[in-house]
């Protein structure tokens, strides 16, 4: 290999660093005649030197040899190791790098995508689309979490938004754009999670909106109150999906809506399961199918779209026109209308439009489902056996949401330890047993010696 200095190209050993360095000031050869080297075209234009033949890396022009010299033996090194990233790959902005490396490959539900594509169209790009990938540092972050703590009330959505964010720079990462995620730095401090707690209704109130509800509706109610269905898998239930010998309801399928266009889906996870279904879900079921046979229905499978596959499922709750349920639709024309009768909610102000209620993000379908694992975990119910009925991945994620469901769980462990420790025992006959039978701190007399 060849190393070019400033006056003269040197040959180096095939155990040096690869590549070599090249002046495109001056000509190799020297002129026969004045035993100089011949300037070339681009003498005194552009930079001098040159960085070329380093295998997976792009040439680099440099102004003076000292520095060309340096980014050689370190690009080499690196290169070596498997850590080179070319600077100059971290030169596109993370709005163009986001639009044709990060979301074309992106995976998941399209749920979870228009999620996603929202946090980073909304928060992330305005704030630091116009950054070049190696702009994105740790000042830039602090600044960027402190700008969202005075938008971003929700500091669960905030941490959303990092998460994407932290997505986008490790695929830049593992791209060799840059050479870590500054996402990651000791000084960038996410928000903490928060502890807000899920809240469950009185089961008063929750039959309350299950009677006013419109009748057509009241099995979408049942559903998410007596199996602790998702407001989508209450959509998706057909009558094949009900086994009436075993008292089991099967959820296989969900009905979701993207961009105001339905289609059906697996359920969260992407997983089906079956739940535990009473008797009195099994009356009411068989009550709404003979008021509303089920009607088939036909919509995309996966996602919306013309090339998604197209199937045709019976179901249990569909609208006066045969449709499926779009869940928009009906929290403003059927759910929402329930809870102002029972007083969930205030009624609509005087001239509001049909659409115009007052928000109650606690209040949604999904209260059901909370009021649901309240009423299993009162009642004794195994966290196991209800996180299996949630389709939790975890029991750990029940626990998460529902342990302060759990308030008699103290109350049973404060009654076995009393059990073993009663409040009169007899005097120990030796030194030994007197310590092995002493009671502990929080049931101890106020007075205690050990007998001779």
């Amino acid at each position: 290999m060849l190393l070019a200095g400033k006056h003269e190209h040197r040959k180096v050993s095939s155990s040096q660093m690869p590549g070599y360095i090249e002046d495109r000031w001056l000509k190799k050869r020297k002129d026969p005649v004045t035993g100089k080297k011949e300037r070339t075209a681009r003498y005194g234009k552009g930079k001098r030197y040159r960085v070329a033949g380093i295998p997976g890396v792009r040439d680099r022009s440099f102004e003076t040899l000292e520095d060309a010299k340096a980014w050689l033996r370190r690009s080499s090194t690196d290169e070596e190791r498997g850590e080179f990233v070319d600077p100059r790959d971290g030169s596109i902005t993370l709005t163009d790098y986001i639009a044709k490396y990060w979301a074309p490959g992106k995976g998941g539900a399209p749920k979870t995508r228009q999620g996603q594509e929202r946090k980073v169209r909304l928060q992330i790009v305005p704030h630091l689309g116009h950054l070049t990938l190696r702009q994105v540092t740790a000042a830039e972050l602090r600044a960027f979490i402190a700008a969202l703590e005075s938008t971003v009330s929700s500091a669960d959505y905030r941490r959303g938004i990092l998460a994407e964010l932290s997505a986008v720079l490790e695929t830049a990462v593992d791209d060799r754009r840059i050479p870590r995620n500054p996402m990651r730095s000791k000084s960038v401090r996410w928000p903490k999670a928060s502890k807000e707690r899920r809240e469950a209704w009185p089961l008063e109130t929750a039959l309350r909106v299950r009677d006013v509800i419109s009748q057509r509706h009241r099995i979408a109610v049942v559903l998410g109150l007596g199996c602790g269905l998702r407001q989508g898998e209450a959509f998706g239930v057909g009558p094949d999906d009900i086994d009436w010998a075993r008292g089991v309801l099967h959820v296989r399928k969900q009905v979701q809506a993207l961009a105001g266009r339905l289609y059906f889906a697996r359920p969260k996870g992407g997983k089906s399961r079956a739940v535990d279904m009473p008797a009195s879900v099994a009356a009411e079921l068989k009550q709404h199918i003979k008021s509303y046979p089920p009607v088939e229905v036909e919509l995309p499978w996966g996602e919306p779209g013309a090339d998604s596959p197209r199937k045709k499922y019976p179901l249990l709750l569909t609208t006066r026109f045969g449709n499926a349920v779009a869940a928009n639709t009906w929290n403003t024309y059927t759910w929402k209308p329930a809870l102002a009768k029972v007083g969930v909610i205030p009624p609509r102000v005087e001239g509001a439009k049909p659409w115009q209620w007052e928000a109650a993000p606690r209040d949604g379908f999904h209260v059901l489902r909370h009021t649901y694992a309240s009423i299993m975990l009162e009642a004794g119910e195994s966290v196991v056996t209800l996180a299996r009925w949630l389709g939790h991945s975890s029991p750990t994620i029940t626990l998460d949401h529902y342990a302060h469901f759990m308030p008699e769980a103290g109350d049973r462990g404060r009654s076995a330890i009393d059990a073993l420790f009663p409040k009169s025992q007899p005097r120990a006959t030796s030194r030994h047993c007197a310590r092995a039978v002493r009671s502990p701190v929080w049931s101890r007399p106020t007075t205690w010696a050990p007998t001779s």
